[in-house]
């Protein structure tokens, strides 16, 4: 059964518990379609299934709750940590996916915890990763409560809004909405593929250029 047709199947009540499940467990690190789960609730919200009001909070302290507690874990992990989860799910948290979220955190600081909370694969890092690389708490913190505010607060807004105002084409729009999402994920992660492809050729350049300068010259032997 799809992420979708389970909440849409599970009593309004339990709609929000299980949004803010979803999302805490993809921002602690676990990749799973919070972006789905939330567009979804969103859509029931607009038919006054459930309130769009608890959908965002729910959303929102699932996000910077789970953020947190990967936070945490990253920061007692340490890089070894992703290391070895590069090796059992290296789909996810390879060397190169690594290596390049390293990169963006490097390049944007603790912004990268906010714009990564838009970024499919980068969501499921940011937290470890701040941790991991010992970004103060309270600038991981600012960072994580905006990024959660204006991503899940938004997203419900927006998917609600435009919901009520096509209600007539609301069985039809469920489903753009649904494919939009996943068109959105989609080129995420393919971006992210992209960077993290880029990280790793460039990794290997300079781990060859390393082994070059390394290796020991080779002197012509003395004419007779």
């Amino acid at each position: 059964m799809h992420i979708d047709a389970w909440i849409e199947g599970v009593p309004p009540g339990a709609v929000y518990a299980l949004v803010a499940l979803i999302i805490g467990l993809e921002s602690l690190g676990i990749p799973l379609p919070g972006e789905i789960a939330l567009v979804s609730a969103a859509l029931l919200a607009s038919r006054g299934v459930v309130s769009p009001g608890w959908v965002a909070v729910c959303a929102i302290a699932g996000a910077i709750i789970g953020d947190s507690i990967g936070y945490s874990i990253g920061r007692k992990g340490g890089k070894p940590l992703f290391e070895k989860l590069g090796r059992k799910f290296p789909k996810h948290f390879g060397p190169s996916h690594l290596a390049s979220a390293e990169r963006s955190f490097q390049k944007w600081g603790m912004w990268a915890v906010f714009f990564g909370r838009f970024i499919a694969l980068l969501r499921i890092f940011a937290g470890p990763l701040a941790g991991a690389l010992k970004m103060p708490y309270w600038k991981f913190l600012i960072a994580n409560v905006l990024g959660g505010v204006v991503w899940a607060g938004g997203t419900t807004w927006l998917v609600y809004q435009v919901g009520k105002v096509a209600e007539q084409w609301l069985s039809k729009f469920s489903w753009i909405g649904l494919l939009l999402a996943v068109a959105v994920g989609a080129f995420s992660a393919w971006f992210m593929k992209r960077r993290a492809a880029k990280a790793a050729h460039a990794l290997e350049a300079e781990d060859a250029a390393k082994t070059v300068d390394a290796a020991p010259a080779v002197t012509a032997p003395a004419a007779d």
